[in-house]
């Protein structure tokens, strides 16, 4: 296992790589759902897929429960703590999430996965990478290198330790575009669960070092590199 490839060649929509995975006739596990994008994409792609989405933030929580879908169930939990039954899910999902589960809690978190997938169930752990234009943008005022480094290594024991076979790793990158860089701010700056205390004068220099890249990319255009670990309980 590799934390970071350098020099990715792959561009990839990650909705395509999902779908490789023959989710029809499955009962799924989405942990760390945000707003349900990806929970909605899944569910009305395919058939007979049954959803559960959970959400620790309680904000997004219930504006998720304002979504109706038949094939949809929200829940208010975290990755330490799934209130499911053991072995009652076939594939469990996690975007860019794994890394927000509290460093102290990452091993349980596995642990917690690894009891509610049935045998030979999959588990999807998709991780941004701390390295290109838009990383070094967004650690100006929220760097996540230690947490994406616990994050992996967390990951990487649970599979050294057989607890996990690893069934595929995959590093590619998705385009990112912004039309300005209010867009930019109301993504990574003022999300409900994000708490950065962010000064003015940051934010002006944050600003400036987007406008940057503004003038020479139109549309502002980020590649944004991506590690996923595709996990196989034992």
């Amino acid at each position: 296992m590799r934390l970071i490839q350098a020099n990715i060649q792959q561009e990839l929509n990650e909705d395509y790589l999902i779908e490789t995975l023959n989710l029809n006739n499955k009962t799924i596990l989405e942990l760390g759902c945000g707003t349900a994008s990806k929970t909605i994409n899944i569910a009305t792609n395919g058939f007979d897929r049954k959803i559960i989405a959970c959400e620790v933030d309680k904000i997004q929580h219930e504006k998720n429960l304002q979504k109706t879908y038949e094939n949809i169930e929200f829940k208010l939990c975290g990755a330490e703590d799934i209130h499911l039954e053991d072995a009652s899910v076939d594939m469990v999902f996690m975007f860019k999430s794994f890394h927000h589960v509290p460093i102290n809690l990452m091993t349980k978190a596995l642990s917690e996965i690894k009891r509610v997938l049935k045998p030979n169930g999959l588990a999807y752990i998709s991780e941004p990478l701390f390295t290109g234009e838009l990383s070094d943008m967004i650690a100006m005022f929220h760097n996540e290198e230690i947490v994406r480094v616990e994050a992996f290594n967390a990951i990487k024991k649970v599979v050294d330790n057989e607890e996990f076979k690893l069934f595929q790793e995959v590093f590619f990158y998705s385009l990112v575009t912004y039309k300005d860089f209010d867009e930019f701010k109301s993504k990574h700056m003022s999300a409900t669960f994000n708490n950065y205390n962010i000064s003015t004068e940051l934010e002006k220099e944050v600003e400036e070092k987007f406008n940057q890249y503004a003038q020479k990319n139109n549309p502002i255009t980020f590649e944004k590199p991506f590690r996923v670990d595709i996990l196989q309980k034992i």
